[in-house]
């Protein structure tokens, strides 16, 4: 099946045809591309599991087109649940809701509780209502790659994971280019399960109060596991660029430096380095790039990528999160 332009109403036509008939689609969200199957059919759920190679207890995020969609996953929501929908939907803001018994058991990973996000992406919305008007309430979607690799920001990084046979709708590059914000609304105070598009001192302002820290009994969540989005190549992450200078200074005469690239935001040349890019100074651009340096550098074959660390604040969360996540 073809890369199709998400502005074709005939290709998205076919594509939510497809989801109703319990396939798989892999469309364009704001934040990464997903890939779909329709959630109310665990059968459909369960190729999603098996193309990503991804364990069938680690839940998925399912989208629905709007906040009164979410009534055929969750029966009660809450007034946190409420007013961060009021606030941040449609955009890149997971959250964690009670799952309405019998409905969207493999999607939800076994759980009692159910991600559920709507999404801003106009592709991804255009699919939501053609599905709903063939009786798909709600697409599940996690990143359309192979389980804990890096999550794709175009069309042409699902084709290269997944090869011709599956229905790709193409919406351009992702804007955020980090996956959704996930808050834990179970419980009271809501916790910030993983930082993402939607910063967590936005929603602590429209919330009026903290986020609590999770603990270990939080519910499972998409993309929260020590080791994920990584590439082929090593990922090490260095406190600052005066550390990598040295790392070059200590491992030059042992390393092949010609195989090691650098990402930062603070070296200009990096005598011997493979490859050098630098890193935006503002989070949000470094954010929209990050997952697309990684593929570019992994295809220039080199063995370590060494990566100048984030600053320390809070607009740098989800940047820095993937990076951890990355190295680990």
């Amino acid at each position: 099946m073809p890369v199709m332009s998400g502005q074709d109403a005939q290709a998205v036509a076919t594509a939510a045809r497809l989801l109703a008939d319990g396939q798989l689609v892999a469309l364009p969200t704001e934040t990464v591309y997903g890939l779909g199957a329709r959630a109310d059919d665990d059968a459909a759920v369960a190729r999603i599991y098996a193309a990503k190679e991804r364990p069938a207890d680690h839940p998925l995020i399912v989208h629905v087109a709007d906040a009164d969609s979410a009534a055929a996953f969750c029966a009660d929501p809450g007034p946190v649940a409420r007013a961060l929908m009021a606030r941040f939907w449609p955009g890149p803001l997971t959250l964690i809701l009670p799952r309405r018994a019998g409905v969207a058991n493999a999607a939800a990973g076994g759980q009692d509780s159910i991600g559920l996000r709507c999404p801003a992406h106009p592709v991804a919305q255009a699919l939501l209502r053609a599905a709903a008007r063939l009786n798909v309430v709600g697409i599940a979607a996690p990143s359309a790659n192979r389980f804990g690799r890096v999550s794709p920001t175009c069309a042409e990084h699902v084709a290269s994971e997944f090869g011709p046979g599956l229905w790709v709708l193409d919406g351009g590059w992702c804007d955020v280019g980090v996956e959704s914000t996930i808050v834990d609304c179970t419980r009271m105070p809501a916790a910030l399960l993983r930082p993402g598009g939607v910063s967590r001192d936005r929603i602590e302002a429209a919330l009026g109060a903290p986020l609590a820290t999770p603990d270990a009994q939080r519910p499972r969540a998409s993309g929260t596991l020590p080791s994920h989005y990584a590439p082929r190549a090593r990922v090490r992450l260095f406190r600052d660029a005066e550390a990598i200078t040295a790392a070059i200074a200590a491992e030059g005469a042992a390393t092949s430096l010609h195989t090691v690239a650098v990402y930062s935001r603070s070296l200009s040349a990096v005598p011997g380095a493979g490859v050098l890019r630098s890193m935006p100074v503002d989070p949000e651009a470094a954010a929209h790039e990050l997952f697309a340096v990684l593929r570019e550098l992994d295809a220039a074959g080199v063995a370590e990528i060494w990566v100048e660390h984030p600053p320390a604040d809070v607009a740098w969360e989800a940047v820095t999160d993937r990076l951890r996540r990355a190295a680990a």
